[in-house]
């Protein structure tokens, strides 16, 4: 990608790419081509870690007040003496998410990115150090609030999983496609705000299907509880695959 206009280099881009790429913007693309490169392996050594354990390992991602954080307490306070759940916090600063995951009794790990917008693969294998994998079943990694980074951030995880509030608009997988195509389940969440908002639950639904054939869209609302049985039953059977997979 060109970083002076954001146009694809790829030759069969449409646009018009007459301007010169200068030796500043080589060494740039250099530089992220390398990060990237150095994630990969780290996520890679995390899948192997994860694996040799059985275990499954989810990274949560959203914008900013999709809800998240009630979703995995809710999930924790509901599964907590059915699954084995370890959980990484992923937030700039603070220790509040941490800190409600905690009360519910799963252990937790807080990790500040400081001006970071997401967690990458160095700060999971590291941040899992003090869990006893071996006797999970299920990592929950809660990322930073952001759309855009965690998209491009492997952490050695088995699925993305995006979750959008109704309070968002539904035009979110347009908006940023790369997140809902790296996911393989969006969680549509709030849906008892339904009724007072003007939000399209069908158009959203096509949206990300149309960036994502293939993604998993479950509604839940886990204030009311309805549709939390589904998400569940999506974790048991996760469980499964990778016990199966040993």
């Amino acid at each position: 990608m060109c970083i002076d206009c954001g146009c694809s280099t790829d030759p069969g881009s449409l646009h018009h790419h007459d301007h010169k790429h200068d030796e500043k913007t080589s060494r740039t693309i250099r530089v992220e081509e390398d990060l990237l490169a150095k994630n990969n392996r780290l996520a890679a050594n995390n899948r192997i870690r994860f694996a040799a354990g059985q275990l499954l390992v989810l990274n949560l991602v959203s914008s900013p007040g999709s809800g998240k954080t009630s979703v995995l307490e809710r999930t924790l306070s509901d599964l907590k003496d059915k699954i084995d759940f370890a959980v990484l916090e992923g937030d700039q600063q603070t220790s509040n998410d941490a800190d409600r995951i905690a009360a519910t009794g799963v252990p937790v790990k807080q990790i500040n990115t400081g001006t970071g917008c997401h967690l990458d693969a160095h700060m999971v294998g590291h941040g899992v150090d003090d869990f006893d994998l071996p006797a999970t079943d299920i990592l929950m990694i809660e990322n930073v609030g952001n759309l855009v980074c965690p998209a491009s951030f492997d952490l050695g995880e088995d699925h993305k999983v995006v979750v959008l509030s109704v309070t968002e608009g539904e035009d979110k997988p347009l908006k940023y496609p790369q997140m809902f195509q790296a996911a393989e389940l969006m969680l549509i969440n709030k849906i008892d705000l339904l009724p007072y908002l003007r939000f399209d639950l069908q158009q959203c639904k096509a949206f990300a299907r149309q960036v994502n054939p293939r993604i998993e869209i479950i509604e839940l609302s886990c204030h009311s509880g309805e549709g939390m049985t589904a998400w569940y039953d999506w974790l048991h059977a996760g469980i499964e695959r990778k016990r199966m997979q040993a």
